[in-house]
């Protein structure tokens, strides 16, 4: 599907001028596509044919509950990190009962929430964290379905700040000490084993550190069997890249085959983000004052570092497009910088376009990590968010005010003696 596209010149999505969509919801601005996020999912649903599996869209990507909504009505799952994120795909229409619940910090009261509320299974990152299911559990005199994750020392070859399956990383439990726990859980009688599950990292485009993690987990669940403890599922983790450069990227009916290869007659949940939203959307900014020095010309923007960190904070490329073909702009290799007063603050740095005051710049794949890293630094206002579908779109979040900013805080008013 090609969701963003060129036609008479300009830059549409789907069926709609995205300039139509700047001077209705204004700049900057956040631009999904419905069609890209369901033929996304649905190629990894349909890969997986017949054989027992739940897509968890990792809601940390992309927690617009519009963007949720639709992935609920495809009967989605979730891979949630926290209990707000839990709450939101409630908000939107998910089930808790397809909701696997990650992360390595889950307090008391985030345990007892997702226990109350159903979920289907807690993926435990430590030994301290098991304690601390286990009495959660035995206090609403239940029992908590939880697997162990497991980190299987994997290089996966991204940018260390997402690569999160090697030693040195905060992430799961070593396979060595993974029996010893698994043993406890299984005599326990609040915790109830449901499976295995690892995750590697994130932007990863190449099959090979998926295989040699599966089969390291492969190799533990066999050890488990051995030991009387028998999985039902095995989680996978998500992590899979997408193209923001023209990267080559993992064939995914592919590589969810070479996985069915493997793991018999084993449920597969499977924990998607980035390679769902990340190229259903962009990220639209327009030109405010155009900048020409003799070792660097930059063309400064509204948009900035604060509303899509990703470049200022992994060096993350981005392709930018001028939304329009501007026969009278000037022709530059242009640095892409905001308002933030920063020397970080760049949103792409040595772009060949041609640029006029007042051009729109279209940020493209930007869909996931985009708003959800977002913050009012500066005390600027979050951008607003829009959802394309077809010829049709929709506000799916208000920008924000500037009196919004401050409403929750307060003056001192008392004398400090």
């Amino acid at each position: 599907m090609n969701t963003f596209s060129f036609n008479n010149n300009a830059l549409y999505a789907e069926s709609v001028a995205v300039t139509d969509l700047m001077v209705e919801y204004g700049s900057p601005l956040y631009i999904y596509s419905r069609g890209q996020i369901v033929s996304n999912w649905q190629q990894f649903d349909q890969a997986f044919g017949d054989h027992p599996h739940l897509i968890c869209y990792a809601v940390k990507a992309n927690s617009n509950l519009g963007v949720l909504n639709i992935l609920a009505k495809l009967g989605s799952g979730f891979d949630i990190v926290s209990i707000g994120e839990l709450e939101r795909v409630i908000a939107a229409g998910g089930l808790p009962g397809r909701c696997v619940f990650s992360g390595v910090s889950k307090t008391k009261t985030e345990i007892q929430r997702a226990l109350e509320l159903g979920i289907y299974c807690f993926n435990v990152e430590s030994a301290a964290e098991l304690d601390r299911v286990e009495s959660v559990a035995k206090l609403l005199s239940t029992k908590a379905p939880i697997s162990i994750r497991v980190n299987p020392d994997v290089d996966a070859n991204t940018h260390p700040y997402i690569a999160t399956g090697l030693k040195e990383n905060k992430f799961g439990v070593g396979i060595e000490k993974a029996l010893a726990l698994y043993k406890k859980a299984e005599l326990s009688k609040h915790l109830d084993v449901f499976g295995l599950d690892y995750h590697i990292g994130s932007q990863i485009t190449e099959v090979s550190p998926f295989i040699e993690a599966l089969e390291k987990a492969l190799e533990l669940i066999s050890q488990l069997k051995a030991e009387g403890i028998k999985m039902s599922h095995i989680d996978i983790g998500g992590g899979l890249g997408i193209a923001y450069n023209d990267e080559k990227t993992i064939n995914i009916e592919k590589y969810i085959q070479s996985v069915l290869d493997k793991v018999g007659d084993l449920e597969v949940i499977l924990e998607p983000g980035r390679a769902i939203v990340g190229n259903a959307g962009i990220f639209v900014t327009q030109v405010e004052y155009l900048k020409q020095g003799g070792v660097k010309s930059f063309a400064i923007i509204d948009g900035a570092m604060n509303d899509l960190q990703r470049p200022s904070l992994y060096g993350s490329y981005h392709q930018a497009i001028a939304v329009e073909n501007n026969s009278k702009g000037i022709k530059d290799t242009w640095d892409l910088v905001g308002p933030i007063c920063e020397t970080g603050d760049f949103l792409a740095k040595d772009r060949e376009l041609t640029l006029a005051q007042g051009d729109y710049i279209a940020l493209m794949s930007a869909g996931a990590y985009g708003f959800v890293l977002s913050s009012n630094y500066n005390s600027r206002p979050r951008v607003a968010e829009v959802m394309v579908s077809g010829s049709n779109h929709a506000l799916v979040r208000k920008r924000e005010t500037v009196g919004s900013l401050f409403e929750n805080e307060s003056i001192f008013n008392n004398e400090i003696n």
